[in-house]
């Protein structure tokens, strides 16, 4: 006489006695585990940037360099533009000052005193024009002239507030040291003729910024 061994019976169903078991696993599935679904595709471009477009993620400053350190970013203002915008900031700002401080100064005259006292004059002015200006829109009004204005190197954005002001006292402050102040300018202002990729003075590699052209 044979014995029936319990759970050994294909004819029968799997929950009653005897039938066949099922394998254990999660799900009762044969094959084991199914493979987890594959993860959500990229949003398409990117994210956006004031550059426009998701390609530029902000260079040396935000992540490293792609293929193409330019991708994304607007075209790089010309030396040109920038100098022109330069020369009419320096006009603005420097005849009225020029003709106060000779006002105020009336019919006393020492030459290299009065020097002195105009460059200051001429620099304090300056450096909170140009920082009020920047930090507003990105451009003074030889800039707006020009077309151009001054980004944020990582994300484009208007170099609100420290980055501003300390690109304004890098370009201006210098010029009151004695000698090494119109050095330092010299090499400031011409540093962009050689720098790659960004054509970037020094006062913009301090504050991170860039000049590009505007639509």
């Amino acid at each position: 006489m044979s014995t029936e061994q319990p759970g050994n019976d294909p004819f029968r169903k799997p929950d009653e006695p005897g039938g066949q078991q099922r394998p254990q696993g999660n799900g009762g599935s044969p094959y084991g585990n199914p493979p987890p679904p594959p993860p959500p595709p990229p949003e398409a471009g990117g994210p956006q940037t004031p550059y426009g477009g998701g390609g530029y993620q902000g260079g040396p400053y935000g992540s490293p360099y792609g293929t193409d350190p330019l991708a994304g970013m607007p075209p790089l203002a010309s030396r040109g533009k920038r100098l022109l915008a330069r020369i009419i900031d320096a006009l603005l700002i420097g005849i009225p000052v020029t003709v106060v401080v000779g006002l105020a100064q009336g019919g006393y005259h020492d030459a290299r005193g009065d020097t002195y006292a105009q460059q200051g004059v001429y620099t304090l002015v300056y450096l909170i024009y140009e920082g009020l200006m920047l930090t507003m829109s990105g451009q003074t009004v030889g800039k707006k002239l020009m077309r151009i204005r001054v980004a944020m190197l990582q994300n484009g954005a208007v170099p609100v507030g420290t980055p501003g002001w300390f690109r304004a006292a890098v370009y201006s402050l210098p010029a009151l040291v004695p000698c090494l102040g119109f050095l330092f300018w010299l090499v400031n202002v011409l540093f962009c003729t050689w720098d790659q990729p960004y054509r970037q003075c020094l006062h913009d590699k301090a504050a991170r910024t860039v000049v590009v052209a505007v639509d």
